[in-house]
């Protein structure tokens, strides 16, 4: 079947801002410890005890924003306890994740110094729900005083040796302060916020971006709480969200599901959109003017934990179901980009949706991890108006969804990027793209693919190429439109450059 749509090229809608691709670590599983931190002494190939596989992958996907120490967990974290002589830090039972011992020496200088190494801005969680005003006050003094400044933490930062400040632009005030923060009620939580920031300063040059944790989901109420209280004091607000196949009673393995179980997920992650169209609808009250952001600082699948696994690390396999998933979320935060300014998915190594799996040495790249790469090309470009037939998909409840998703974007180098999904988990779609305004008399097409024969193609440590993305080429180019043939469950992404005459294949 053929899909019609048309973008309009010369109509920019607003800035895809780069941080929407962004990322979360918390200290959960095995996301830090054996996923990022390995220590100095391990053989694992490391620089100052950071992997280099994982982060050099993190660098081929330009991860502009890596959101720590969490989650749940920063609402229990106390930042004193991981700093100076690791040997010499508090340990601690970390409670909302199995239980386990947290000896903290991954803490604030190895987080900074990752974000150096993989060259991403850091975002810090502070601690409200167990912390005090003092505490977060002194950890921005920490990170960000000069040490000229005889500022007695910056005297303990250079004693723990870093002389330096750090430039720390995004600071969370409190996470999930509706349940594992502290399970408040939104006014009470909008009078913390107010009061918690007004220590969060500004020191030197450094200027902090204050972010107010937001509602869970669907709960209109929070958002509407905070705004009214808030607005005024924060420069952004989160709003988790999971696509959580329990929720609709239905299988949640992350492998071995059938066809109906691809199509629930797929409808669920799709209510992301009603979602911050509707928050946006309350922020618009109290923010015409779009100053304030709306941060996804929490989104992704959640599954069952792989069968052996500790149930408390949240390790689940990776798909082409995963892949879609991440895929049609951009989509949606690209049409959102307006008032959507950073994203966060959760999360980077070995925890939920993760882009990265280890084991011991071994490093394998998830097909999400491949949905980043590919896409990295939307990143601070311009999304273009465009409209388009996505058909209807259903499968088993009667329920029908999009069959196709598109989105497209204009780069500072005038390159025009068009990324097409196909969800349908059985049949071929055909897109016809009417192009308007692209300004280019021929231009070239380059394509790329990402694409599965089975709805959980995976990739282990033994086949870690099963799901990867191939160079594509069925399109063609007549009259002023693009017609691309998509196979079953496939992405692919397509860059019309200006200046060449002959259609080539991306490498």
């Amino acid at each position: 079947m053929a899909y019609r749509g048309i973008v309009n090229a010369d109509k920019r809608m607003s800035t895809i801002d780069r941080n929407i691709y962004g990322h979360f670590a918390e200290h959960l599983g095995r996301c830090i410890y054996e996923g990022i931190w390995v220590g100095e002494q391990s053989p694992i190939p490391n620089t100052n005890g950071i992997r280099n596989d994982v982060a050099a992958a993190l660098r081929q996907i330009r991860v502009p924003v890596l959101r720590w120490p969490g989650g749940c967990f920063a609402d229990e974290y106390h930042w004193k306890d991981g700093i100076g002589p690791r040997e010499r830090r508090k340990r601690m039972i970390n409670t909302h994740w199995g239980g386990v011992t947290e000896t903290n020496h991954f803490g604030t200088h190895e987080f900074m110094a990752l974000c150096e190494l993989i060259g991403c801005e850091p975002y810090i969680n502070g601690n409200v729900g167990s912390g005090t005003v003092r505490e977060m006050s002194e950890w921005v003094e920490y990170l960000t005083t000069a040490s000229e400044s005889e500022s007695p933490m910056a005297e303990l930062r250079a004693g723990n040796g870093r002389r330096e400040p750090w430039k720390v632009k995004y600071f969370g005030v409190g996470n999930e302060n509706w349940g594992c923060g502290g399970n408040m009620r939104p006014e009470y939580y909008a009078d913390l916020y107010r009061r918690f920031q007004t220590y969060v300063r500004n020191y030197g040059d450094n200027r902090i971006h204050r972010i107010a944790c937001g509602p869970n989901g669907d709960d209109y109420r929070w958002m509407e709480v905070v705004m009214r209280e808030a607005a005024g004091y924060l420069d952004a607000v989160s709003v988790h969200f999971y696509t959580h196949p329990r929720s609709l009673k239905a299988h949640s393995s992350a492998t071995g599901f059938a066809a109906n179980e691809w199509f629930v997920v797929l409808d669920r992650t799709l209510f992301m959109d009603e979602l911050l169209t509707k928050h946006g609808e309350i922020m618009d009250r109290y923010d015409p003017d779009r100053r304030v952001g709306l941060i996804v600082d929490e989104w992704g699948t959640w599954y069952d934990v792989e069968p052996g696994t500790n149930p408390g690390f949240l390790y689940q396999q990776n798909t082409m179901r995963d892949a879609m998933v991440a895929a049609l979320n951009f989509h949606i935060f690209h049409k959102h980009s307006g008032r959507v300014r950073m994203a966060n998915i959760a999360q980077t190594v070995n925890v939920l949706q993760a882009v990265i799996l280890t084991d011991g040495e071994n490093m394998v790249l998830t097909p999400t991890y491949h949905v980043f790469d590919l896409f990295q090309v939307h990143q601070d470009a311009e999304a273009l108006e465009l409209t388009y037939d996505a058909g209807v998909y259903s499968h088993g409840s009667g329920r029908g969804i999009p069959a196709v998703s598109v989105s497209a974007s204009r780069d500072k180098e005038g390159r025009v990027h068009i990324s097409v999904c196909n969800l349908q988990h059985a049949d071929g779609a055909t897109i016809e793209l009417t192009l308007r305004g692209v300004g280019m008399e021929s231009p070239a097409v380059r394509g790329t693919l990402l694409a599965a024969e089975a709805v959980d193609a995976h990739n282990t440590f033994d086949q870690p190429d099963r799901v990867k993305p191939q160079p594509f080429a069925d399109f063609r180019t007549e009259g002023g439109t693009l017609t691309v043939n998509l196979p079953k469950m496939a992405i692919a992404v397509l860059e019309l450059v200006p200046g060449e005459d002959d259609v080539v294949i991306k490498k």
